[in-house]
């Protein structure tokens, strides 16, 4: 099967070989940071719609983390449009981190609808040496990890900055399961994905990195595909306790 991945890879490649030369001579990535938010924010709008009782259920847990003061410090890990800030409670001060500086126009708007941010970090999940910590009692990440250079030092830098007893809450596309055509089918976009999603992978086991993060708590549940007609495969979601 991996030898027919090739050829159907090469097959792929060569259809929209004029974006992979593009990303070869560097000229395709400034256009993608700056179109990738509009993709993203269509994209988020009818995931929220179609998860929307799925990520209340997740993301309601967080008020049970404010205490007394009824406030809590979260960060928005790869916040893109902020299209999570609807479902996080209104007393949470909210730090969004993002690597693309495009989508802060976005999340104007989403600041506009729901008064949540205090400020926007435009830096990657590996460093985010802007962050003191254990400042963090919540951190938040909605398809983030597809796309880091390196998941093993995001959620290093994850439980850094949250405090003791911190909870990362996340949501991720993953790989299919080995040797199912479905898989096959995502080693052969890959590629073209990649330029397509800004650094979107297909074929990550991200619940691998999960596990052997060692976090104190984890619970982890599998979800089924939000849109069948893209390769983006079934959905993990879950927390982290630190």
């Amino acid at each position: 099967m991996d030898t027919l991945a090739q050829l159907l890879q090469l097959l792929v490649l060569l259809l929209p070989l004029p974006l992979h030369l593009m990303a070869l001579l560097g000229c395709w990535q400034p256009l993608c940071k700056n179109y990738f938010p509009y993709l993203m924010a269509v994209l988020s709008a009818k995931s929220n719609r179609k998860m929307e009782s799925k990520k209340r259920a997740l993301f309601g847990q967080i008020e049970g983390l404010m205490g007394d003061s009824r406030m809590a410090a979260l960060l928005d890990l790869g916040c893109g449009t902020g299209a999570t800030f609807q479902f996080y409670p209104p007393a949470c001060r909210s730090t969004c981190l993002d690597p693309n500086p495009h989508f802060e126009t976005f999340l104007t708007k989403s600041v506009a609808e729901n008064r949540h941010l205090q400020r926007f970090v435009v830096a990657p999940g590996e460093d985010m040496k802007q962050l003191a910590g254990g400042s963090m009692d919540v951190v938040v990440g909605t398809l983030v990890l597809c796309s880091v250079q390196s998941a093993r030092r995001v959620l290093q830098e994850v439980q850094r900055v949250l405090r003791p007893g911190g909870v990362f809450f996340f949501w991720e596309h993953v790989a299919e399961p080995r040797g199912s055509w479905a898989f096959l089918w995502q080693q052969v976009l890959e590629p073209t994905w990649k330029h397509i999603g800004d650094g979107c992978c297909l074929t990550r086991e991200t619940w691998k990195d999960l596990e052997n993060a060692q976090f104190s708590e984890l619970q982890m549940e599998r979800q089924p595909p939000t849109f069948k007609w893209l390769p983006t495969g079934p959905h993990i979601m879950g927390k982290a306790v630190k």
